[in-house]
């Protein structure tokens, strides 16, 4: 490790190196607490996490567990999904310290991208 490396913070050096390793996709930060935290960056991922949104809400509603009002921001149906696919043990949860907008919406499209089939033009 470099002299200069080792004054940087940990999160720091977490985002230079992911940037190193694959500069065609470059990671999402996402602040949780003050600390910055890479995540790698899914292509169409906003097309994804609508996708995977309507998907969770399909799903929880079918289940019974809610019913959502026209009124209900996206904000809120996203922190219901999250907690519901948690509680039902499809997706493994992050840490507390973790859990924001950004990193939900990441999970959830993760979680959307895996279901799809392999030549599924979202996933190209």
């Amino acid at each position: 490790m470099l002299a200069s490396d080792e004054k940087q913070p940990a999160a720091v050096l977490k985002t230079q190196r992911c940037a190193k390793v694959d500069q065609a996709r470059p990671c999402a930060q996402a602040r949780v607490n003050g600390s910055v935290m890479a995540m790698k960056k899914l292509r169409h991922e906003a097309e994804l996490f609508k996708a995977a949104l309507l998907a969770g809400i399909k799903y929880a509603q079918e289940r019974g567990a809610v019913e959502f009002e026209p009124t209900d921001s996206a904000s809120l149906k996203l922190l219901y999904v999250y907690r519901l696919l948690v509680h039902d043990k499809i997706i493994q949860p992050l840490p507390e310290d973790q859990v924001a907008e950004n990193t939900m919406r990441h999970k959830l499209a993760i979680w959307y991208a895996k279901q799809l089939p392999k030549d599924h033009p979202l996933l190209s």
